[in-house]
């Protein structure tokens, strides 16, 4: 269950922010003094590269003048103009035992990435995610200013799940040290973060910017004709059988939880080959060399019919989604997307058994996968740690396959998580479209890249915020904020 102060903050409705005039924005006027705007962005894994691309996309939709990015990225910020200084999976560890081997060569990559962003001269650094690396290396910039040099503005994007652990609230209250502006991903994070002595901005969720690329309305998928129609290309396309069952398999973007996920994942399917007709499996490959190969590899040697599509691709993505009966996926970003597709899956999850005790010590929630986490209920199914064996998750899934009741709660669960995470960004749309007026803005600043790059180049470090209590809500809002409100009313027991 989510604390108390959580539920608090939804009690007096999401905080509505008026920044002053944004021709003061400290980003946007030292880039117009310069003629062009320089901007140092990081990431550390998959999910963050397809944020910070879509950061990165709108900021040269919306800067008046050239933009000129440097960092650290993946495949996807490349497109968008980035040359990494290093690849991004150098730095994608997951886990606190997992990351000792690779300590030293993790400090020297932050060493040499502090000095490729003071020589840069960044007007703005924006660190997404993977905020082991990422804070890391704005307390060390931080260090190197002086009063002679004007520091470039320091935003984090997705905020840390401070929420999410005891002692939580102490170590956030310490991020305004290094940290200018947090660009949050949840709603009631923003607050939250205020009231802790941290300016920072609900950006929306990177859900919804899948919706918006893939033109879907939030009840697209609901349309069963679709579905079937949907489902009947993708096996015509891939060769599979009009009668078989189609299971999707997340097992994750960085090479440790793939490595350690995907063969759970695959004698799984070894439990259900005889339930299921046809069994076909689908699997969404990250766009990392090494995870393609071992990948490739190892599912050659299974009895079933596989599927490998690249993972980068959105469309390629929810057409297997679309396509399956159910999906087997680790914690994370994917479980929004198959929240979104109205795809029924199982969570699962396994880590270093010294990683798992710390992780029970230090946890106040009870559940791990968003979803869980914003309705309070265990509407997605979570098979995680020394519980998480392939006979486990093959009990699980069948019934996930099998139940309409269970399924049918997942569905219906997708399209309040979907309203929850978009009315507040709506509004936060709302203010840069009365500020900046309809002339100046592109039919989508309703999407999280949007909002996000508006709010990157108009924060003014210094800059006061004005709390408007009361702001107008509609009643789906109002609804969705009582059913929240009604989940999330107590502390958790531990």
């Amino acid at each position: 269950m989510l604390p108390r102060w959580i539920a608090a903050a939804w009690r007096r409705g999401t905080p509505q922010i008026r920044p002053r005039a944004l021709s003061c924005g400290r980003v946007a006027d030292a880039a117009a003094r310069d003629g062009e705007l320089r901007v140092f962005v990081v990431a550390g894994e998959v999910s963050g590269d397809s944020l910070a691309s879509r950061l990165m996309a709108s900021l040269k939709e919306l800067s008046p003048v050239p933009v000129r990015f440097a960092g650290v990225g993946g495949e996807l910020m490349r497109k968008e103009g980035l040359k990494s200084l290093f690849p991004m999976e150098e730095i994608a560890i997951m886990g606190l035992w997992e990351l000792l081997p690779h300590i030293w060569s993790i400090k020297r990559k932050i060493m040499d990435t502090v000095e490729a962003a003071t020589l840069f001269q960044p007007h703005v650094v924006v660190t997404v995610d993977s905020k082991g690396f990422s804070f890391r290396l704005l307390r060390q910039l931080k260090s190197r200013y002086n009063q002679k040099v004007q520091s470039p503005l320091h935003v984090h994007y997705v905020a840390p799940s401070f929420w999410a652990w005891k002692d939580g609230e102490s170590r956030l209250s310490k991020l305004h040290n290094f940290v200018d502006h947090i660009l949050c991903i949840l709603p009631f994070e923003e607050e939250i973060c205020r009231l802790n002595g941290l300016p920072a901005t609900y950006v929306g969720h990177p859900l919804l910017d899948d919706a918006i690329a893939l033109n879907m309305e939030t009840e697209l998928l609901s349309d069963k004709s679709k579905h079937q129609r949907s489902r009947e290309a993708f096996q015509l396309k891939h060769g599979l059988s009009p009668d078989s069952t189609i299971i999707t398999m997340l097992p994750g973007s960085r090479m440790q939880e793939v490595v350690r996920m995907l063969p759970i994942f695959l004698h799984t399917m070894q439990h259900l080959k005889h339930t299921f007709n046809e069994l076909s499996l689908v699997i969404p490959v990250a766009p990392h060399r090494d995870v393609r190969t071992y990948v490739e590899k190892v599912v050659q040697s299974v009895p079933i019919s596989v599927v490998l599509i690249p993972g980068e691709s959105l469309k390629g993505r929810y057409d297997a989604f679309n396509a399956s009966q159910a999906a087997l996926c680790t914690s994370g970003t994917a479980v929004m997307e198959l929240m979104l597709a109205k795809l029924p899956c199982v969570v699962a999850y396994q880590s270093h058994f010294l990683t798992e005790f710390l992780i029970h010590m230090r946890k106040k929630i009870n559940f791990i996968s968003l979803p869980n986490i914003l309705l309070n209920s265990p509407v997605v199914p979570e098979i995680l740690f020394r519980a998480c064996t392939s006979n486990n998750l093959a009990k699980k899934l069948s019934e996930v396959i099998s139940n309409d009741e269970v399924r049918q709660l997942q569905v219906e669960s997708s399209d309040k998580v979907i309203q929850i995470l978009y009315e507040p960004m709506k509004q936060r749309g709302n203010l840069f479209v009365n500020e900046l007026g309809n002339s100046r803005l592109s039919s989508n600043v309703y999407s999280p890249s949007m909002v996000a790059a508006l709010t990157v180049l108009y924060t003014d470090k210094h800059q006061q915020t004005v709390y408007r209590r009361g702001f107008p809500r509609s009643q789906a809002s109002d609804h969705v904020t009582a059913e929240l409100m009604a989940s999330v009313g107590h502390e958790t027991a531990n």
